[in-house]
C-alpha cells in the first residue's frame, strides 16, 4: 500500500513538474508595448495610440496556443493633430458615435488558436469584443524573443460604430469615414 502511494505521488510530481516547464504564462509589458491605430475617409486619414490595459500569451512548448488582451479603450489619442481639433477628435472617438468609452471600456481580444508557420510566425484565430458584440479574427503574428508584431485590420461596422459609415447611410459624400481601420500592434514581454 506504501508502495503505490509513494509511486502514485512520484508520478503527481513528474506530471505536474512537466506541466509547468512546458506550459507558461507570458505576461505583457503594457508600458513598454504600443499599439497605433489608422482610420481613413475619404477627405485623409487619422492616427494615435490605444494602451494596452493587459494581457498574456499562453505558451506551450516554447509555442503560442492562446492569450488575451485587454485594451484601454478611455486611452483613446490622436497623435496627427494638436490643439483644440486634436481635443475634439478624441472626444468623439470615445464618444457613443464611436466606442462610447462610458458604456464599454474595454475590447478585449481572446485568442483561441494558433499555428505554427516557421521562423517565429504564426497563424492567429482569435475572437475580438468591441462594445459588447464579438466576431471572429484572422491574422498573422510574428515572435521574436520577448517581443511580437502584427498587423490588423478591423471592419468597425461589424461592432456597431457606425457614425459617417458608407455601409449604414446615404449620401454621406465627402464625409464618409471607412468601415475599416487598422492596428499595428509592437508588444514587448
Amino acid at each position: 500500500m506504501k508502495n503505490r502511494i509513494l509511486k502514485g505521488g512520484i508520478a503527481t510530481v513528474i506530471v505536474l513538474t512537466t506541466v509547468a516547464f512546458t506550459n507558461s504564462k507570458k505576461e505583457v509589458d503594457t508600458e513598454a508595448s504600443i499599439i497605433t491605430w489608422t482610420g481613413e475617409k475619404v477627405t485623409g486619414s487619422h492616427n494615435g495610440t490605444i494602451k494596452l490595459e493587459s494581457g498574456h500569451l499562453m505558451m506551450e512548448n516554447e509555442k503560442i496556443v492562446g492569450g488575451e488582451f485587454v485594451m484601454d479603450m478611455s486611452s483613446i489619442t490622436v497623435t496627427d493633430l494638436s490643439g483644440e481639433n486634436k481635443g475634439k477628435l478624441e472626444g468623439h472617438l470615445k464618444s457613443e458615435d464611436f466606442f462610447g468609452v462610458k458604456k464599454h471600456p474595454t475590447a478585449k481580444l481572446v485568442i483561441t488558436s494558433a499555428a505554427a508557420k516557421g521562423d517565429g510566425k504564426y497563424g492567429i484565430v482569435g475572437d475580438l469584443t468591441i462594445k459588447n458584440e464579438t466576431h471572429p479574427l484572422t491574422f498573422d503574428l510574428e515572435m521574436n524573443g520577448d517581443s511580437a508584431n502584427t498587423h490588423l485590420t478591423i471592419d468597425r461596422s461589424k461592432y456597431n460604430v457606425r457614425y459617417g459609415s458608407g455601409s449604414f447611410f446615404d449620401n454621406l459624400g465627402d464625409k464618409t469615414i471607412y468601415d475599416n481601420f487598422e492596428l499595428d500592434v509592437n508588444l514587448k514581454f
